[in-house]
């Protein structure tokens, strides 16, 4: 990268570190989701990924199977894409689509079918922020990139111009229609990942794969 170009990535670059980040989206109890009257703030929740939830107290140990949803795109007046093209909306569902019933598959049977002992997980993508193709990759490189990408490593915080997605999820009993759980959650890599870095949706993939973890351990039978 020459002289030049960094000389003139460098003040942008540090107008966003002085400003916590560029571009970033706060999470939002998106008002079209079905679940939005249930959901509220999560006094719990110290990293900001997970701000609004609803939660019953359920044994998940007497689920053993899941019907997965085909991922909703949320194209309310409240939803948080900005001007992300609708190709990439929908790249990011059928991903999220994907990697959720891959993870799912390692502790239920995916299957269609409403039955006792089944359930039923919807999700919704309602927003994401895709990664600017040269200087996201050199915030991670450059000085005031890397120490106030350090710091929110530490801090388990979204890395500096770094993209993420943000969807809810709904999980219900698939026999009785009953509303389990839900939650709004914002997800993005580790700010030090310099790897999600590269890729206009690398990041929000990358997100999307840690939102699928974060999942399957909320329903192990021991969770």
């Amino acid at each position: 990268m020459s002289d030049l170009l960094i000389r003139r990535l460098l003040p942008p670059l540090m107008a966003c570190a002085l400003l916590a980040g560029c571009g970033g989206i706060e999470p939002a109890p998106y008002r079209d989701i079905a679940s939005a009257r249930y959901l509220r703030p999560d006094p719990a929740d110290e990293t900001g990924r997970f701000p609004y939830r609803y939660a019953t107290p359920v044994d998940w140990r007497t689920y053993t199977r899941v019907i997965v949803d085909p991922v909703a795109i949320y194209y309310g007046i409240d939803s948080q894409f900005g001007d992300m093209d609708e190709k990439d909306k929908v790249e990011l569902a059928d991903y999220m689509q994907a990697q959720f019933r891959e993870r799912l598959a390692t502790r239920f049977q995916i299957t269609g079918t409403p039955a006792p002992g089944t359930l039923r997980i919807h999700l919704t993508l309602t927003g994401a922020t895709t990664t600017p193709a040269v200087i996201g990759p050199f915030s991670h490189f450059d000085l005031a990139g890397g120490l106030y990408n350090g710091v929110q490593a530490i801090r388990g915080r979204e890395g500096m111009i770094s993209g993420a997605v943000v969807y809810a999820v709904e999980i219900h009993d698939a026999a009785s229609g009953k509303l389990l759980s839900a939650y709004i959650t914002k997800q993005y890599p580790g700010a030090m990942n310099i790897g999600a870095s590269f890729g206009s949706l690398g990041a929000a993939k990358t997100g999307i794969d840690k939102g699928a973890d974060v999942l399957l351990d909320q329903l192990r039978p021991d969770a």
